[in-house]
């Protein structure tokens, strides 16, 4: 039964994390002035790379073994992250 209600919750907390990412994206901008959601669906994407970023940072300071790649490749991903939201914002 813990099985299940664990599954249930990790599922619960990604399900959260992408509502809240489509919110903080303008989702509601879309359906006011009835343009296209591309706009909020690349923001989503934008938003989960740099999270992925931040994910894979924090894995640099609890792992012992792969620590230089957790942290290379985790700067990696908030520095694209941070491109295409300069290249969203039309100043690339």
């Amino acid at each position: 039964m813990s099985n299940i209600s664990s599954k249930a919750l990790s599922s619960f907390k990604y399900v959260y994390l992408i509502i809240f990412f489509a919110l903080l994206s303008g989702f509601f901008h879309p359906l006011i002035t009835g343009q296209s959601f591309d706009v909020v669906i690349y923001g989503i994407f934008i938003l989960s790379t740099g999270l992925a970023g931040c994910i894979l940072l924090y894995k640099t300071t609890t792992s012992e073994s792969k620590r230089g790649i957790f942290f290379v490749s985790g700067f990696s991903l908030i520095i694209i992250s941070f491109y295409f939201i300069f290249q969203m914002t039309g100043r690339v």
